[in-house]
C-alpha cells in the first residue's frame, strides 16, 4: 500500500475531516489522503437506508443539522440541498406526553392549568428558591435551583441517572449551568437560524464533499497501523482520540456511550414523532428515534417503521466514545494533552481537530466552522506563506 504523493494526510472521514480535505483540494489545489478505520464514510454521520423498508436510518444515533453560522450554512449548502424540518422533541413522563424543551405548555400541562407566562414564571421562581444556585453541592440541588423540584423531578431526575448511570445526588453541580425553561409556547427545539435535513441523506452529502479528484479517501485503514509508511513531512489532521494519539502517556479520558437497538415494526407510524424521550427511570432507554419521521416528504411504506431505542452508559476500552465526561480529573489530563499537541504541531506537523481530538462535543456545524478556521489559519497558511502549523514563521 503506498502512500507517497500526497501534500495532506487527514485521518477521519467525518464532517471536520473531511472539510479541511475538500478545502485543501479545491482551494489549494493539494493533493490530499483521507484515511478512515470504518468501512464507510462520514464517521458518526454516516446513514444508510434500512433494507427491509428503505428508511433512511442515522446509524449513530439521529443527526440534526442547525447552526445561524452564515459561513457555515453557505458552505454547506455547496454539497446539499435541506429540507424545511424543523426539530420538536416530547417526553414521555408516568404515562403522559410533554413538548421538550420546558415551554409554558409543559408547565401547563404538568401542573393542570393554564397559567399565563407572568405566572408561570412566578411559580418556577417560587419553586426554584428552595436552594441557592450558589450553594447547590451537587447535580440535583443545582436543577432545583434553577426549575425547582417538581419540573427536576418529571424531566430531569430519571432523564439524568440513565444517562449517566449514576444519581444527580451522587453527580457534580457542574455538569449544568442552566436548565432553559421558555415562558411560550414555542417547541422548536432549536433556536438557530438555519436548520433542516440534507435532501438525499448524510452519506450523500459526505459523499459530495469527497467527490474532488484531489481526494483519495481509504476506508477500512486504522492510522496506527500505517503511521510509520506516512511520507515524512506530510502534515497530519488527525481526528482520532487525543489520549490514543499519545498512547495514553496522560492516562485516559473518559466518555460516556451509546448503545442502539433497532427494530422494524408491523405498522405505519409507532410514535408520531421523530423522537420521544423516556424520563421514568424504570424505562431503561433515554429515547426512541422513529426515523421515518425525519422525512415526511418521502415515500416511505405505510406498513412498516423502524424505530431505534437509545441507551447510554460509561464507555468502556473497546467502545465507540460519543461525549466527553470532563471531569476535573479529565481536564487535568486534558492540559497535558494539550502542551504534547502543540510540541506535535510544531515539531511533526500534526494538527489535532473534532470531537475527538479536541476532547469537545462538537454539533455538526460546531465541526465544520472549526474545521474552516482550522484551515484558515493554520494549513493556508502553511502552504501559501511558509508558515508553520503552530501559527509560526518556518525558521
Amino acid at each position: 500500500m503506498s502512500f507517497d504523493g500526497y501534500d495532506l494526510i487527514v485521518v477521519g472521514s467525518g464532517f471536520f475531516g473531511l472539510t479541511v480535505a475538500e478545502r485543501a483540494a479545491t482551494q489549494l489545489n493539494k493533493r490530499v489522503l483521507v484515511l478512515d478505520r470504518r468501512e464507510h464514510i462520514g464517521g458518526n454521520a454516516y446513514s444508510e437506508a434500512e433494507p427491509e423498508t428503505g428508511i433512511e436510518v442515522h446509524r449513530y444515533g439521529a443527526h440534526l443539522f442547525h447552526t445561524s453560522n452564515k459561513r457555515v450554512w453557505d458552505y454547506v449548502n455547496q454539497f446539499t440541498d435541506f429540507t424545511d424540518y424543523q426539530h420538536r422533541v416530547f417526553t414521555i413522563f408516568q404515562g403522559r406526553v410533554f413538548p421538550m424543551p420546558v415551554n409554558l405548555a409543559t408547565i401547563c400541562e404538568y401542573f393542570g392549568e393554564y397559567l399565563t407566562p407572568d405566572q408561570a414564571k412566578a411559580l418556577v421562581a417560587e419553586q426554584a428558591g428552595e436552594i441557592d444556585t450558589k450553594e447547590a453541592a451537587n447535580l440535583e440541588e443545582k436543577a432545583i435551583s434553577l426549575i425547582g423540584r417538581p419540573l427536576y423531578e418529571a424531566f430531569v431526575r430519571g432523564y439524568t441517572a440513565k444517562q449517566w448511570q449514576t444519581d444527580p445526588k451522587n453527580l457534580p453541580a457542574a455538569i449544568i449551568s442552566r436548565l432553559p425553561v421558555r415562558y411560550n409556547f414555542n417547541n422548536r427545539y432549536f433556536n438557530d437560524t438555519y436548520e433542516g435535513l440534507p435532501v438525499d441523506g448524510y452519506t450523500a452529502w459526505l459523499e459530495k464533499m469527497a467527490e474532488h479528484e484531489n481526494i483519495e479517501v481509504r476506508l477500512g485503514v486504522d492510522f496506527f497501523d500505517v503511521r510509520d509508511q506516512l511520507p515524512e513531512g506530510a502534515p497530519i489532521v488527525f481526528t482520532g482520540a487525543l489520549d490514543r494519539y499519545f498512547d495514553y502517556s496522560e492516562g485516559a479520558l473518559s466518555w460516556r456511550t451509546l448503545d442502539f437497538e433497532q427494530e422494524v415494526l408491523p405498522i405505519g407510524d409507532f410514535q408520531g414523532t421523530p423522537v420521544m424521550n423516556y424520563a421514568d427511570e424504570d424505562v431503561t432507554y433515554t429515547r426512541i428515534h422513529e426515523f421515518r419521521h425525519f422525512h415526511p416528504e418521502r415515500e416511505y411504506p405505510t406498513d412498516k417503521t423502524v424505530v431505534v431505542r437509545e441507551f447510554s452508559r460509561f464507555a468502556e476500552e473497546k467502545d465507540e466514545p460519543y461525549y466527553p465526561i470532563n471531569t476535573a480529573e479529565d481536564r487535568a489530563k486534558l492540559e497535558k494533552y494539550r502542551e504534547l499537541a502543540k510540541q506535535e504541531a510544531k515539531q511533526r506537523k500534526v494538527l489535532f481537530g473534532g470531537r475527538l481530538g479536541t476532547y469537545k462535543y462538537l454539533d455538526m456545524h460546531m465541526a465544520i466552522g472549526s474545521a474552516l478556521s482550522m484551515f484558515d489559519n493554520r494549513i493556508a497558511p502553511y502552504f501559501t506563506e511558509g508558515r508553520s502549523l503552530d501559527g509560526s514563521l518556518e525558521d
